[in-house]
């Protein structure tokens, strides 16, 4: 995930180290920090990253916390704007003292961000960032639970010239550091079936009126629309795509695994049809059904990244009982050693931070306004 373009964004880096090392005995309790959107108009998602990271504390606690040491979950809100990110971040290290960070969610946000908590030795792994980049920088104090957009791109593109047979394609995207980089590693894939978008476009964040744009898609004959972004700008193209009688197929990425896309789109009849990349469902998983379950009796279906959050802790608290530290670069150190186990299953990670496997499906919403892998 990414908004917002970081070539004006400065991280202002924290100097002291305030990780520690070995874990105080005066330390009451494990501060983890959840860093997304919380507010504005992706705070769908921050509330998922919220819910999942709240029940993995309470869990947690329940069952003694980390030798005796309860987990306190802080809520640190970054709206996916890169400069409140960075601020955020060095509230976080400075203030609140937290041992580790859940999040950002947003790669634009996290890239900036994750050089304070670097720089401030504090732990950080994102549960949604997909960004070659956020990783790619070989910071020692920084993991992600969640695939990469080089991988995301290989699976979109292959299903759009495979499987949707689709020779004019048009590419969209939000100008973000998600949704380009996003747009550009499907172009990419796509150049491998020597298919050349027919239209390649940026659009702005904010904007409500897309009708040239979807005129213009029209003009170019587009089988399939390929759009790199999140859920707002993705339902209100594709609302009015619909409008003005565009039928071609809609292609997107994790940007859009939220129910907020149905309600962006004008309703469950617009997504129906439309196809998605995401990981492989951590709701089906064994590992993950008593999990669910409480989540269903609270009434809430763990979708999208509720459950990476909820695995984040999950590792967070088996890094920090395993090396009694507070330490970022001991936990990180250990994370990319060892294996985890987590309601998503067991995770492992390479050098730089990123997961040892994984990979991508694709998802198909229908016409009761929810999503199935297919």
């Amino acid at each position: 995930m990414g908004l917002f373009s970081l070539s004006n964004v400065k991280p202002i880096l924290f100097s002291a180290l305030v990780a520690g090392t070995a874990l105080s005995a005066k330390t009451k309790t494990i501060k983890i920090a959840v860093a997304g959107p919380h507010s504005g108009a992706n705070a769908s998602f921050g509330l998922q990253q919220w819910r999942g990271a709240t029940k993995a504390a309470e869990t947690i606690n329940k069952n003694g916390g980390i030798d005796g040491r309860k987990i306190e979950i802080v809520k640190a809100d970054d709206a996916c704007e890169p400069k409140q990110a960075v601020s955020v971040a060095n509230l976080m290290v400075d203030k609140e003292k937290v041992v580790a960070i859940n999040g950002h969610f947003c790669s634009s946000s996290t890239i900036p961000a994750s050089e304070v908590y670097d720089d401030a030795n504090v732990l950080m792994i994102t549960p949604a960032s997909t960004n070659p980049t956020v990783t790619d920088r070989g910071l020692p104090t920084l993991l992600r639970m969640c695939g990469r957009d080089d991988q995301q791109g290989v699976v979109a593109g292959d299903f759009i010239a495979k499987k949707l047979k689709a020779k004019r394609v048009a590419v969209v995207h939000d100008k973000t550091t998600y949704g380009r980089g996003l747009a550009d590693a499907t172009s990419k894939q796509l150049g491998k079936f020597k298919i050349k978008p027919v239209l390649y476009e940026g659009l702005t964040l904010g904007e409500k009126d897309f009708n040239a744009l979807v005129t213009k898609i029209k003009s170019k004959k587009a089988e399939v629309v390929y759009f790199g972004g999140l859920h707002t700008e993705a339902g209100l193209l594709l609302k009015q795509m619909r409008d003005q009688g565009l039928k071609a197929k809609f292609v997107s990425g994790d940007g859009v695994v939220s129910g907020e896309f149905v309600a962006s789109a004008g309703g469950k009849k617009y997504v129906d049809g439309v196809y998605v990349t995401f990981g492989p469902d951590p709701r089906k998983l064994d590992s993950s059904k008593k999990v669910v379950a409480d989540f269903k009796k609270d009434g809430y279906d763990p979708e999208g990244y509720t459950l990476y959050s909820y695995s984040v802790v999950q590792a967070v608290a088996q890094a920090v009982k395993a090396t009694k530290s507070t330490d970022g670069k001991v936990l990180a150190q250990w994370l990319k050693s060892n294996k985890v186990e987590t309601v998503m299953g067991t995770k492992g990670w390479d050098k730089k931070g990123d997961l040892t496997a994984g990979g991508y499906v694709i998802y198909k919403w229908n016409n009761k306004g929810t999503y199935d892998e297919i």
